[in-house]
C-alpha cells in the first residue's frame, strides 16, 4: 500500500490512509512551512463549492435604525467568503473535525501530561441546573449546595495529600506552583526568616518549576540526576543551607521513577530550616499508595486534570488545588471556604484573614471542573489505590515490551510512565526520536512526549495511564517495534515521515515563525 501523497513509501498493512493532498494555488503542494495540505476528495475547500446566491443560513431581522460604519472604517470591495449551503458547509466543518486526534479518538501516550479518559458521568454531573446555571455571584444562602461540594473535595484531596488544608483556587498547576511558593516567602517573613532567597530544583523538574521559582522572587538552585535516576542527595547536601527557602520535587520523578532518598531529601530541608514543596503533577503513580505529607513535604499541588480525570488542553479549563500544613494554612489565598459550626458554609475574606497572601483568582475556584473532579473522587473511593497500581502495571508492561528495542536510560521498574531513548537508533542508523514520533502517526497513534525529560538524550517519554486496555498497549508496542525494525532495515521510510497523513512533515521552526492560517487564492 502506498502512502497518501502517492510517495510510494509504505504504511502499516490493515492502515487506512486519508484523502491525498491538493496542491496550492501557489504550486508549492503545502510543503513550506506551517501549510497544512488541502483537503482530499469529499472534503473541498469551502471556496471550491462556493457558487453565488448559496446560503447557508439567514440572519433575523429586527426592527432597528441601520447604523452607518463610518467612512474610514467601511470596505472598498467586499469581503471574498464562500457562498455555500448549510449540508456543505455541515459537511466540510465536520470532516475538518474528524481529523483532530484526542483522547476519545485514539491512544494518547503523551508522557507528564497524562491524557486519561473523562469519564462521562462527570460531564453528566456538571451539566446538572443546579450547578451549571449558578452564577459566580449568587447570594451564599443560594449556593450552599457548591459550596458543600467544594469543601468535601477539599476534605478528600488533603486526606490524599496527607496534608492539613486545602484551597481550590488555582487555575491549572502551574498557578499552584506560584501560589505554593507565595505561601513559602509568607511563611518565611512570619518567621523572620525573609532572607532565605534560594529554592533547590532538581534537573528532572518540570519546566514550570523554575519559571514559578523565578517568578516568585526566589533563586534556582540546581541539583543532578545520580546514576539510579534519584536526586543526588550529597549534592542536596552540599547545596542547602541557611539561605534554602524550599526544595522543589517531583516525585515520582518526570524520569518516571521513584525517588529512593526522598525522605532524607525533606529531612536535610527541614533540618536547615526550609519548607518542602511536591509537584503532585504525577500523584496519578501513588494516590492510595503513598501521601506526600507522610514523605516529609509541607505543600502539594494537584492537576486534577491529570489524577481525577477533569478536561485537559485546548486552554482550559483547569484547576490547580493547593494542599499545605497547618502552619501554612493561614496564609492561604481568601476567601476561605470553611464549615460553620451549624453545618452550612461561609467564605472568610481579608477581615477574617490577615495573615492571607490575598486573592489569587476571581472566584473560590473553577467549579465546573471540580464538580468533575469529585465525582471522579467518589466513584473510585478507596479505589484510587487500584487506579495508580493499574496505571503503574501498565507502564511496567510496555516497558517490558520495548526495552530490548530502545535504550533503557535507568534499569529499574518504573512508575505510572516510562522513559525510553532513541539514542540507539540515532547513533546506529541515523533515526531520532522526532523521527520516531512521527511514523507513529503513520501506524495511527498520537506521539508520546518526546525530548523530555532534558538529562536523557533522544527521549521518549510514554504514559499509558489506567484506562487503556491490553489489547491498546499491545498495538502500540507492536508499532513502536516495528519502527525500531523499519530504522534498520529503511531508515529513510522513517526519516521522512509521516506517509499517511493530511498533514506531512513541516519545517517546524520555520512553521513557528511563518505559520500560514488562511486561505491563499489563485493569482
Amino acid at each position: 500500500m502506498t502512502g497518501a501523497a502517492g510517495s510510494g513509501r509504505r504504511v502499516p498493512a490493515g492502515h487506512v490512509p486519508v484523502p491525498g493532498p491538493r496542491t496550492w494555488p501557489d504550486g508549492t503542494g503545502g510543503a513550506s512551512a506551517g501549510r497544512v495540505q488541502g483537503p482530499g476528495p469529499g472534503v473541498a475547500l469551502l471556496y471550491e463549492k462556493s457558487r453565488p446566491g448559496r446560503r447557508a443560513g439567514t440572519l433575523p431581522s429586527y426592527p432597528l435604525a441601520k447604523v452607518e460604519v463610518p467612512e474610514g472604517l467601511r470596505r472598498s470591495a467586499p469581503p471574498r467568503l464562500p457562498e455555500v449551503s448549510e449540508p456543505d458547509l455541515v459537511r466540510h466543518f465536520t470532516a475538518l473535525s474528524a481529523r483532530n486526534y484526542g483522547v476519545d479518538t485514539g491512544f494518547y501516550p503523551l508522557g507528564s501530561c497524562t491524557m486519561k479518559h473523562n469519564p462521562r458521568v462527570g460531564e453528566r454531573l456538571a451539566a446538572l441546573p443546579g450547578f451549571r446555571d449558578l452564577h459566580p455571584h449568587q447570594e451564599l444562602d443560594g449556593c450552599q449546595g457548591a459550596l458543600d461540594l467544594m469543601w468535601r473535595l477539599q476534605v478528600l484531596l488533603a486526606e490524599v495529600a496527607g496534608l492539613d488544608a486545602v484551597t481550590l483556587q488555582p487555575a491549572a498547576g502551574s498557578q499552584g506552583e506560584l501560589l505554593g511558593l507565595m505561601l513559602v516567602r509568607a511563611c518565611l517573613a512570619a518567621r523572620g526568616e525573609s532572607g532565605r532567597a534560594e529554592v533547590i530544583v532538581p534537573d528532572t523538574a518540570h519546566g514550570t518549576n523554575p519559571a514559578s521559582v523565578a517568578m516568585a522572587g526566589f533563586d534556582v538552585v540546581p541539583v543532578a540526576t545520580d546514576a539510579r535516576g534519584n536526586v543526588d542527595v550529597g549534592e542536596v547536601r552540599a547545596r542547602v543551607s541557611g539561605r534554602t527557602a524550599a526544595l522543589m520535587l517531583t516525585n515520582p520523578s518526570t524520569l518516571g521513577l521513584f525517588d529512593e532518598g526522598v525522605e532524607e531529601l525533606t529531612r536535610l530541608v527541614h533540618d536547615a530550616g526550609g519548607l518542602c514543596y511536591y509537584d503532585g503533577a504525577n500523584l496519578n503513580a501513588v494516590c492510595g499508595i503513598s501521601r506526600p505529607g507522610d514523605m516529609g513535604f509541607d505543600i502539594v499541588h494537584f492537576n486534577l486534570h491529570k489524577t481525577f480525570a477533569t478536561p485537559h488542553g485546548g486552554g482550559g479549563p483547569g484547576a490547580g488545588p493547593l494542599a499545605v500544613t497547618a502552619e501554612l494554612e493561614p496564609f492561604l489565598p481568601v476567601p476561605v471556604l470553611v464549615r460553620r459550626a451549624d453545618g452550612s458554609f461561609a467564605l472568610e475574606r481579608e477581615a477574617e484573614r490577615p495573615l492571607s497572601v490575598g486573592q489569587v483568582r476571581g472566584f473560590p475556584g473553577p467549579f465546573g471542573v471540580l464538580v468533575r473532579a469529585y465525582a471522579f473522587l467518589r466513584a473510585w473511593g478507596p479505589g484510587l489505590r487500584e487506579m495508580s497500581q493499574a496505571a503503574v502495571l501498565n507502564a511496567n508492561y510496555l516497558l517490558a515490551r520495548l526495552r530490548d528495542a530502545y535504550e533503557l536510560p535507568y534499569d529499574r521498574l518504573c512508575m505510572h510512565e516510562l522513559v525510553l531513548s532513541a539514542r540507539n537508533l540515532k547513533r546506529d542508523h541515523g533515526v531520532s526520536a522526532l523521527d520516531v514520533a512521527k511514523r507513529l502517526m503513520d501506524y495511527g497513534f498520537h506521539p508520546p512526549t518526546i525530548y523530555f525529560p532534558l538529562v536523557v538524550p533522544e527521549a521518549l517519554m510514554i504514559e499509558p495511564t489506567e484506562t487503556e486496555s491490553k489489547e491498546t498497549l499491545d498495538a502500540f508496542a507492536d508499532a513502536m517495534l516495528a519502527i525500531a525494525r523499519e530504522a534498520q532495515t529503511d531508515p529513510q521510510l522513517v526519516r521522512s515521515a509521516p506517509h499517511a497523513t493530511v498533514v506531512k512533515r513541516l519545517d517546524e521552526a520555520r512553521a513557528v515563525k511563518q505559520p500560514i492560517v488562511r486561505h491563499r487564492f489563485d493569482p
